[in-house]
């Protein structure tokens, strides 16, 4: 199973020779944990690897239902998903991002922000929809109260544990792919950024027992971050196109401050039922949340301004330069004027 298209043969284990295959490495990896579960002495190990650990049975009124808590034994299930996405990453680019590059004919700073884009766009529609279908069975938007009821939330569904396993085997894919795809060195400490919030606030959900409202802020964010990388594409099949971009402004607003009532809410009333160290930990939760909303927002009012101030300059910069051309074809018209005059 090829995932690139071979132009050049590498000797084994260097560099490029790990860049060029290393989709093909990791399948071979996953091939051979699959292969363990047909046999009886390292079956045990090979599920470790591919499904969630900790499961409990509790009686219901619906009869048993089996929970989860979380361990260090995820580890070992993060890790074996976070090589499914090198190969899915591998895919959507070799079959749908490079196909399309080489239609656009972009230059390599603008191929490499649309590869970035359309690699996020994918994740973030499958993200985004699995997460409003886990909030809707879950009965979280019949019931917004039951974000911050019962707090601490600490077993999970198979679902709700399955999600934010795979949500950080994603995350921590993106460290290597920045090494895989070459990505330039100026681009690398911003995506490192991005990288780090959220594996610092889905790790912070995922181990303080804050799955729920996590999940739901985990949706309103991917759904404007696609929005932002929906538009950055269109931008880069036509420069013309802006309009998305004033409509994912208003919509990263939007999101910033629901996601502060909702942290507020959620706090506020987890407060009351916590355990002294529970409140530290939520009260520092919170601090990190509204630090990192505030930050987001000051980011984005800043671009704004200095875009709007380029805006000007360039509208008073053609202004100029429509008045000078204006003048130069007075004067011609002038000067051939008195030439006439002079002929006769």
């Amino acid at each position: 199973m090829a995932f690139r298209r071979r132009n050049k043969s590498y000797p084994f284990f260097s560099q490029e020779f790990l860049i060029q295959n290393h989709a093909d490495i990791v399948f071979s990896l996953v091939i051979c944990i699959l292969i363990g579960l047909m046999f009886e002495t390292t079956a045990k190990t090979a599920i470790l690897f591919i499904q969630p650990q900790y499961n409990i049975s509790t009686m219901s009124t619906d009869g048993e239902v089996s929970l989860y808590l979380y361990g260090w034994k995820d580890c070992a299930t993060v890790v074996f998903y976070l090589c499914i996405t090198i190969i899915l990453h591998a895919v959507v680019q070799e079959y749908v991002l490079d196909k399309v590059n080489r239609r656009l004919h972009l230059s390599k700073s603008k191929n490499t922000k649309f590869n970035e884009s359309g690699q996020l766009c994918v994740f973030y529609l499958v993200s985004s929809l699995w997460s409003l279908y886990v909030i809707a069975t879950e009965g979280y938007l019949l019931r917004p109260s039951s974000l911050w009821e019962n707090y601490p939330h600490v077993h999970l569904r198979f679902q709700v544990k399955f999600f934010y396993l795979t949500q950080l085997a994603y995350w921590f894919h993106a460290l290597p792919e920045l090494y895989f795809q070459k990505v330039r060195k100026e681009e690398i400490p911003r995506q490192l950024q991005y990288i780090s919030l959220y594996l610092l606030h889905i790790l912070a959900a995922y181990l303080l027992n804050l799955t729920r409202v996590g999940l739901v802020l985990l949706f309103l964010q991917y759904l404007s971050e696609m929005g932002f990388h929906l538009s950055r594409l269109f931008y880069f099949i036509d420069e013309n196109q802006h309009k998305m971009f004033e409509m994912w402004s208003i919509g990263f607003v939007l999101t910033r401050m629901i996601t502060l009532t909702l942290m507020f809410l959620a706090v506020g009333f987890g407060l009351a039922r916590a355990e002294n160290q529970t409140c530290s930990h939520l009260l520092l939760v919170l601090f990190v949340v509204c630090f990192t909303q505030s930050w987001l927002l000051w980011k984005f009012f800043r671009f704004q301004l200095s875009r709007t101030r380029e805006l000007r300059l360039e509208q008073v910069a053609r202004k100029r330069a429509a008045t000078k051309q204006q003048m130069q074809r007075t004067l011609k018209r002038d000067s051939g004027t008195w030439t006439v005059k002079l002929l006769f």
